[in-house]
Parts: C-alpha cells; sequence; structure tokens
C-alpha cells in the first residue's frame, strides 16, 4: 500500500471499481416509493382506452351543427363507467358526462349550457369552441417505455405506474451495510452523563444515511479498542448477508487506532488508508472476497461527509441507480476563502441566493470535524480543489448539496 495521500477521485474509483448492482426483487406497488426500479416498465395499457368526454353535455357528429339552431333527437346516456351501448347516426345526440365513453359514430361534444332540451329533443343553440373529446391515448398506448431502470420511484412515478396497470415491480433489492462502531469512551445515547465518555451518535446518523439511499443498516453495536474485539466483530459481520460494513473510528495510526491492523489480521487488503481530503483523510478501503469495508473517522462530521461522498455512491451504484453521484452544482462564495493545501477541503456551509438568483455559499467560520451543531445547520459543502488560490467573497466555486 502506498504511504503517500491519494486524491478524493482515485479513492472513489476504487470504492466503486468492479460493483455490480444488487439482485432484483419483485414487490407490491404500493411498497415501492422510494425504492430503485431494476427493469423499464412499459404501459400494460392504452391511456385513455377510448375516446372520452371531457364536459357534460351531449355527445353528436359534428356535421350535425353545422347550421344552427340544431334539433337533434336524444336517444340515450352515457356516464362513466356505464357506456351508451348502441351506435349514433347523424341527427341524433347521447346524453354524456365527463370521463364517459364516446358512443361508437359521435365525434363532438357540446357543452350542457349550450343546449335546451324538451323530451327526447335536443336544441343546439350555439356551436362550442372545441369538441371537448380526449382521443384515445391521449396520454401514453399500450407498450409504450414510460419509467427507466435505475429510477428512484417518486410519488408521481408510483401513480404513473399504477395508471399503466402495474399491481407489482421489479426494483434492486435494499444492500444491507454493517455497522462496528469502535472506541472505550462510546456509550448508547441516553448514557453521556459522564466527562470521560461521548455519546456514539455516528452509528444512528449513518443508519438514517442508509436508510435515506435506500440501504438497510445493521447495527452491530459498539467495540472496545481491543485488537480481538475488533477482530471478532469483523468475522461475526463477515458471516452475515451484507453487501457493504461500515466501521467508525480507530481509523487513524496510533497505538489506539486498530481497525486497520483488524481487517488485515482478518484477511482484508487496504486498498488505501488515507487521502488528500478534509475534513476524513484517515479514511480507508478494505477488500476481501467481494465484501468492501469502508473504515471511517470517528469525528462526527467527518464520519458523515466521508459517508456522503463515499458511501452514498456505493449504495447508489449497488442499486443500479441512474444518479450515481450528487451533483455538483455552481455557486458564489458568501466569505472569503484561504488558499488550500495540498488536500481538497470540504467546507460545510449555509445556501442562500443573491440578488440576481446566483447561489452563494457562505462557509461556517469554524470547520473543526468535531462540530456536529455546525454540520447540522449546514446545506451543503463548499469543494475547494487541492492547492486552491485565495479566494475573495463573490468568486466562484463548486458545491455539492446534501441529499436530504
Amino acid at each position: 500500500m502506498a504511504a503517500h495521500l491519494i486524491s478524493v477521485e482515485e479513492a472513489l474509483l476504487r470504492v466503486l471499481d468492479g460493483v455490480s448492482p444488487v439482485a432484483a426483487e419483485e414487490v407490491p406497488i404500493d411498497a415501492a416509493h422510494g425504492r430503485i426500479l431494476a427493469a423499464t416498465l412499459a404501459s400494460r395499457r392504452t391511456q385513455p382506452p377510448a375516446d372520452l368526454s371531457v364536459m357534460d353535455g351531449y355527445a353528436m357528429q359534428a356535421g350535425d351543427i353545422a347550421a344552427l339552431p340544431a334539433r337533434l333527437r336524444l336517444i340515450g346516456e352515457s356516464a362513466a363507467g356505464r357506456p351508451f351501448g348502441g351506435n349514433l347516426k347523424a341527427g341524433e345526440t347521447v346524453r354524456i358526462f365527463t370521463g364517459a365513453i364516446m358512443p361508437p359514430g359521435s365525434d363532438q361534444v357540446v357543452p350542457q349550457e349550450n343546449v335546451s332540451r324538451e323530451g327526447e329533443d335536443v336544441t343546439v343553440h350555439s356551436a362550442p369552441k372545441s369538441k371537448f373529446v380526449r382521443k384515445q391515448g391521449f396520454d401514453f398506448k399500450a407498450g409504450q417505455v414510460m419509467l427507466e431502470s435505475g429510477r428512484r420511484l417518486n410519488a408521481r412515478d408510483i401513480g404513473l405506474a399504477a395508471a399503466m396497470d402495474h399491481a407489482r415491480v421489479q426494483v434492486a433489492r435494499r444492500p444491507r451495510v454493517a455497522i462496528i462502531a469502535t472506541g472505550d469512551e462510546l456509550v448508547e445515547p441516553g448514557g453521556g452523563d459522564a466527562p470521560d465518555k461521548i455519546v456514539a451518535s455516528n452509528p444512528l446518523a449513518l443508519s438514517a444515511l442508509i436508510r435515506q439511499e435506500g440501504g438497510e443498516p445493521v447495527p452491530l453495536g459498539i467495540f472496545p479498542d481491543k485488537l480481538d474485539a475488533i477482530g471478532g466483530a469483523i468475522r461475526s459481520a463477515r458471516n452475515l448477508d451484507i453487501d457493504v460494513l461500515i466501521t467508525i473510528g480507530g481509523a487513524s495510526v496510533g497505538d489506539h487506532d486498530l481497525v486497520a491492523p483488524a481487517l488485515k489480521q482478518e484477511g482484508f487488503t487496504l486498498s488505501f488508508h488515507r487521502m488528500a481530503m478534509r475534513p476524513g483523510r484517515p479514511m480507508m478501503l478494505g477488500l476481501a472476497e467481494g465484501l468492501r469495508v469502508i473504515g471511517l473517522p470517528g469525528n462526527p462530521v467527518s464520519s458523515f461527509v466521508c459517508s456522503f461522498l463515499f458511501l452514498v455512491p456505493l449504495l447508489r451504484k449497488l442499486q443500479g441507480r441512474s444518479d450515481t453521484f450528487p451533483q455538483i452544482e455552481p455557486a458564489i462564495l458568501g466569505r472569503a476563502a484561504d488558499a488550500n493545501d495540498q488536500r481538497q477541503d470540504f467546507l460545510r456551509a449555509k445556501f442562500s441566493r443573491s440578488g440576481d438568483g446566483r447561489l452563494v455559499a457562505t462557509a461556517f467560520k469554524l470547520q473543526d470535524s468535531s462540530m456536529q451543531a455546525v454540520l447540522h445547520a449546514a446545506d451543503g459543502l463548499i469543494v475547494r480543489p487541492p492547492h486552491a488560490p485565495a479566494a475573495p467573497e463573490g468568486a466562484p466555486c463548486d458545491v455539492l448539496r446534501f441529499t436530504d
């Protein structure tokens, strides 16, 4: 393993290298919201399935109202779900309601306010400006592909798929991500009353992020800074049906940072262990028999930013998602930025709009990787490339918006 700091781009390539989508599974359409479509979806029906009236009125032949007033004979009624059973001829009309099928032989609907009626005699007094007919297939046709694979299904997609007459759809299985937290100082939320203890918030934040991105978190608990304990946790995780293993903490190179030695002890190869990135330099990637281990730093900001930049694309690629990477957006700096060193900086920032509508990204003055209040208040990250020169307020910059 090279000792130099690899770039963020190279680290991401290694995290995603060789990743294949997980298997698909079939779910009911009402359980598919937020899932990733695993196969293109074509309509099973034509919509609308027939010519329909878009008004309450009278169906007739347009030629019958070429001269007005026009008198026609009422021969029946067509309502939604109860169509008229016969054929309409010249000089005849059918009472029709919104959404009803047009009677065969008709091509015009005259709104009811344009006519008068006495028994079975209907007189049209004024011509409508439209035919008020929604033609068969006006929306979509049977066999037409309406939803592409790789799409994360939103509420409108669910409505469309249902309208296409799909009761079940093929979606990507939820990737399972095991989470191991390490550290003698860690306690579960609710137990942080001692000054020498730290509440283990990272596993919960990452579990939420994993769920948000369509995965299934498998939290395995907190383990002490002991090589055997961490190695045992890794062995236990490998016996589970998981797609990714996340370790939190112990990622640096101090005497109590034991994740890298434990991974090597358990047969993992470290693809990298340090990146030219701030925050998150000590993140590591371990590989063994198709299982990826992302070793995250313990500081909460570093842990979350690394997960946002690396775990989110990994989960998306595992599900075959078409938008694998969070999108870079152009913005301007709301506060001057200092010159950067060899590391790529990801600065927590608030977003707003300038008077001319441009996106303004204002970095927080304090960027310490332990500050969760700042992370919570941020809308996203300003991306500062390695060796970027100092930039004044108003200078162009690139930003990543948090996906939530």
